[in-house]
């Protein structure tokens, strides 16, 4: 699966119709299970499968070191495709707890969640002190601009990537769904033996509460995004100690909650 199918169709405009084909963004249903029972299905790209499964386990709450794992496969069906994760057995009342069922449209990171007080659970407190630059902020969405090769063939798809200050962007993965970016990102990171710690998480999206509570639970301390943040959003980051810069395009950000970690030159801020 490519994550993307070129269709036919027809392009409507004042000079008259004609035939095109575009290259539209592909979506299926992924459904991450643990132990035989299955924790979420969701509407996904079907690229970086692992990376997907691993970030959703991870910032589920399911998965905190890779010992809590005995075994993992992807099995492609004609229906989807699934994930399917084998814990350890110290791990079962963790799975019952986090037990809940996600089928619904993509980019719902909380649907069918069983009780309302489950959306916005305690978050841990980052303790990860990281130190950026006003201009590492500034450019760090085109930077990200230039790791989207799903976005440049469809233009309509989202991406999270991971920046280290002195180094750059570092890491990027896309998908239809931006929660599902972020879970891929997450994932690879683990994947990679990458602390989530040192380094900012960049968005092409707005920032939500399920950005910041994935965010927190990855223990990343910065959120750089090119829209803005929900007012939950920006109360759940100023608890969890998690520093947000927003509107993030050119040579301009707007800065929120814990501004300390960007130096931004003005004694008042930094």
């Amino acid at each position: 699966m490519s994550g993307a199918v070129s269709k036919p169709g027809l392009s409507v405009g004042a000079d008259g119709v004609r035939n095109v084909t575009r290259t539209l963004p592909d979506e299926v249903p992924v459904a991450v299970s643990f132990d035989g029972t299955t924790l979420a299905v969701m509407m996904a790209t079907p690229n970086d499968i692992e990376d997907f499964a691993w970030g959703l386990a991870l910032t589920e709450g399911v998965v905190t070191e890779p010992d809590d794992v005995e075994d993992f496969e992807v099995v492609t069906h004609e229906t989807g495709i699934e994930a399917r994760f084998w814990l350890k057995s110290d791990k079962a009342e963790v799975l019952k707890a986090r037990q809940r069922a996600l089928m619904g449209p993509v980019g719902c990171g909380l649907c069918g969640i069983d009780s309302l007080e489950g959306a916005l659970p305690a978050l841990p407190a980052v303790t990860a002190e990281l130190r950026i630059s006003r201009e590492e902020v500034a450019r760090a969405t085109d930077a990200l601009r230039a790791h989207q090769p799903l976005h440049d063939r469809t233009r309509a798809v989202h991406a999270a990537g991971f920046f280290v200050p002195g180094e750059g962007l570092i890491m990027a993965r896309e998908d239809v769904g931006r929660h599902n970016a972020l879970d891929k990102l997450i994932g690879a990171l683990h994947r990679a033996g990458i602390d989530p710690a040192g380094g900012a998480i960049v968005l092409t999206s707005r920032i939500s509460v399920e950005m910041v509570q994935k965010t927190a639970r990855a223990g990343s301390s910065v959120i750089i995004a090119a829209s803005a943040p929900t007012a939950t959003a920006l109360s759940l980051a100023e608890g969890a100690n998690i520093t947000l810069a927003a509107f993030a395009r050119g040579e301009s950000f707007d800065l929120y909650s814990h501004p300390h970690r960007v130096t931004t030159g003005a004694s008042d801020v930094a």
